[in-house]
């Protein structure tokens, strides 16, 4: 069946209990998934500018023909403002932090558009948090059990004035939010970027700001926060000096592989570095490449 177009599968949920099970399950979902890769693509209606659209890009030989409109699900059109935080195994997470019905909530949506179902989860705050400054919201899938799973990081204040950081975890099998298995949380200096995440292999990277202070005066640095979705462990990978301190910059995924695309100037012409961490090496990083805006002249 891993071969079947997505209208066939449809149908074949209606057959039994058992067929139902076989192809919603996230082993099934996963494989079929793997065969051919989708670009999810969004934009803004044209008729209602705070209203978004999506198409499905297939990515092979035949791009950018082949595309199909999708229906968004009606719990993902109350979302305002929606923004795709992560995909995984055929899923994607959408996240809104307001809602049409609770305006002071945030809602996630774990969608998967090929048997067309989909989650909501409420992203909540927390009481012992007075006043929070920053919500980074991310998505995975374990890679043990393939539980999809979103974990909730907050940076705030408490009630002695304090800054502090609150981290929980929500898993699709339970439906309901916990504490991370790791005690090991971000430090309370590090502030995570939500725009600039990278999921490989079940781990979640985030570039990261780190505010230092010392001899009465302050200063940022560059640093990349990872989130293991199986061991549920935040570690922290150092850039080294030559990036640490670049402005600015952002990271992605190259053939399975963590990439920092670093962005200067040289002789008044933009350049750019493209940055490769080594395997096994966290903390260690070889420079793949230099180029400029006139090389891709």
């Amino acid at each position: 069946m891993k071969t079947l177009p997505v209208k066939s599968l449809l149908q074949f949920r209606t057959v039994s209990k058992a067929w139902k099970s076989l192809i919603d399950s996230p082993r099934f979902i996963a494989r079929y998934s793997s065969q051919r890769h989708h670009l999810l693509v969004s934009y803004n209606d044209e008729s209602h500018r705070s209203k978004k659209k999506f198409v499905s890009l297939v990515d092979d030989e035949t791009f950018p023909q082949k595309k199909v409109s999708l229906t968004l699900p009606q719990c993902v059109a109350m979302l305002l403002t929606p923004t795709i935080i992560g995909t995984s195994h055929g899923l994607f997470c959408l996240y809104g932090d307001r809602h049409l019905l609770v305006p002071r909530g945030g809602k996630a949506v774990i969608w998967n558009p090929s048997i067309r179902k989909a989650v909501v989860v409420h992203v909540s705050t927390d009481p012992k948090i007075v006043e929070i400054s920053r919500t980074v919201v991310g998505f995975g899938v374990c890679r043990e059990t393939t539980d999809p799973k979103i974990v909730n990081i907050r940076h705030g204040t408490n009630v002695l004035g304090l800054r502090c950081v609150q981290v929980e975890v929500f898993t699709v099998s339970t439906g309901a939010w916990r504490t991370p298995y790791s005690s090991n949380l971000p430090r309370t200096s590090v502030y995570v970027n939500e725009e600039s995440v990278v999921v490989i292999y079940g781990v979640l990277y985030w570039l990261a700001t780190d505010k230092i202070t010392k001899d009465g005066g302050s200063r940022y640095n560059q640093l990349i926060v990872s989130f293991d979705m199986t061991s549920e462990e935040f570690k922290e990978i150092n850039l080294p000096d030559s990036l640490a301190y670049r402005f600015p910059m952002s990271i992605n995924e190259l053939r399975g592989s963590l990439v920092v695309l670093e962005r200067g100037v040289d002789a008044s012409n933009p350049i750019f570095r493209v940055w490769r961490m080594e395997e096994g090496a966290p903390n260690s990083f070889a420079k793949l490449l230099t180029f400029s805006r006139h090389t891709l002249d």
